[in-house]
């Protein structure tokens, strides 16, 4: 049993990957391909049979404070998963959002 929480992307490319059985999440980085297959299939009750992982920098930004004052900050880094579900499985994160 993972004591792991997976939170669903909400993107239009989330969302567009998901009309065709792959769903992306945002992952701890300390979890491994089995790990998240396993966490997916005990907190939405499917079957994974494929995981994908991408490492993703955060940016950089500069903000304006004014009077010609700058913050230079990054958004934090993340890890995404991309998991293909068997045919007839789905999960209905899009659908309970809207």
């Amino acid at each position: 049993m993972s004591h792991f929480l997976i939170t669903p992307r909400m993107s239009e490319k989330g969302y567009a990957q998901s009309q065709k059985g792959t769903y992306v999440f945002v992952v701890p980085d300390t979890l491994n391909k089995q790990q998240i297959a396993q966490t997916v299939a005990e907190q939405y009750n499917v079957t994974v049979t494929t995981v994908n992982v991408v490492r993703q920098n955060g940016k950089a930004l500069r903000t304006h404070r004014g009077r010609g004052k700058f913050v230079n900050a990054r958004r934090s880094d993340m890890k995404k998963a991309y998991v293909r579900l068997k045919d007839g499985d789905s999960i209905k994160v899009f659908e309970e959002a809207a």
